[in-house]
């Protein structure tokens, strides 16, 4: 799954095949098809797998005993870092890989759409969970918890999209603070 999730992230899923993918890690083309009825079920296994690895980090960041606007710009940061490491480990920005799937197989794979869909969505609940706890402490303006987590979700994965198209990890500085703009919070007082 790593090895599909890293040849993809470089390429495109279109651009990789089931050879490259199995001669890559090491197995045999059988075994694959033993594990994997096809590329397209390697893909979901692969961005799951994904998700499950960063969730404690997630977890981290939204955890219930951080401020919420604290979570916001720890997600921020969080997708920043991740993007640093990514860079130094590929040579490359890579953007979101849920949004880059599901964007190149939206119209052909609905098993990878899907997946990518939930993705998001297990990410907004958790955008979410911070926005409606700053709504209760009066941090921001009162409204749709749900609707502004997606907003920022999209923000996110834009930025995160261009940083991909510019190879610069410079599009995602000042991130958390456009995010907090697009709430409504209360810009800092100047000291």
């Amino acid at each position: 799954m790593e090895t599909a999730a890293e040849l993809i992230a470089r390429s495109s899923y279109g651009r990789v095949g089931v050879d490259e993918i199995c001669k890559r890690a090491g197995v045999h083309k059988g075994s694959f098809y033993h594990f994997f009825p096809s590329k397209s079920d390697l893909a979901v296994a692969a961005l799951e797998d994904h998700w499950e690895r960063t969730r404690p980090e997630k977890d981290r960041v939204f955890s219930a005993q951080v401020p919420p606007l604290e979570r916001i710009a720890g997600w921020c940061e969080l997708m920043r870092r991740s993007q640093a490491r990514r860079k130094e480990a590929m040579g490359m920005v890579l953007g979101c890989p849920y949004t880059s799937l599901g964007s190149e197989l939206s119209t052909t794979d609905e098993k990878v759409r899907r997946k990518c869909r939930e993705i998001a969505a297990r990410t907004c609940g958790y955008v979410a969970s911070a926005v409606r706890d700053a709504q209760r402490d009066g941090l921001v303006p009162r409204g749709d918890a749900e609707l502004k987590a997606r907003e920022l979700y999209a923000f996110a994965v834009g930025a995160l999209q261009q940083a991909k198209i510019d190879d610069d990890l410079g599009r995602l500085e000042g991130m958390g603070a456009a995010m907090l703009r697009l709430l409504g919070a209360a810009e800092p007082a100047a000291r």
